[in-house]
């Protein structure tokens, strides 16, 4: 019973934090940076399952991230590697949605590639 009740709490404060964490995403470098991350997930409504699963997705590739000094552009080599880690990271992602959410997800991942310089 005491096993229970702790895993109940225990699964309470996880959907509590992040339920928190949607309310406030964090901004910053690497994959998943806050706006980045508002503007893949614009227009979808997370459930708290879903909403636990992505900032583990986000956190799991947030420490794997490839080192470079902040202000200075990476090197190509460092670049790519990025990429790579955003791309499997929006996959991942993706892969927690449900039908209706990937559509709108793949048009919001869609209009990003098209707004960045030198397009897809």
């Amino acid at each position: 019973m005491r096993v229970r009740v702790a895993l109940a709490t225990a699964t309470m404060l996880a959907l509590a934090a992040s339920a928190a964490l949607a309310q406030t995403p964090p901004r910053g470098a690497g994959p998943g940076g806050g706006r980045r991350m508002e503007g893949l997930l614009r227009g979808i409504s997370l459930t708290p399952a879903q909403q636990a699963q992505v900032d583990s997705i986000r956190e799991h590739y947030r420490s794997q991230m490839p080192a470079f000094t902040p202000g200075s552009p990476p090197d190509s080599a460092t670049r790519e590697k990025m990429r790579e880690h955003f791309r499997h990271m929006t996959e991942d992602i993706r892969a927690v949605l449900s039908p209706d959410q990937q559509k709108v997800y793949d048009k919001n991942l869609a209009e990003m590639r098209d707004r960045r310089p030198g397009g897809g």
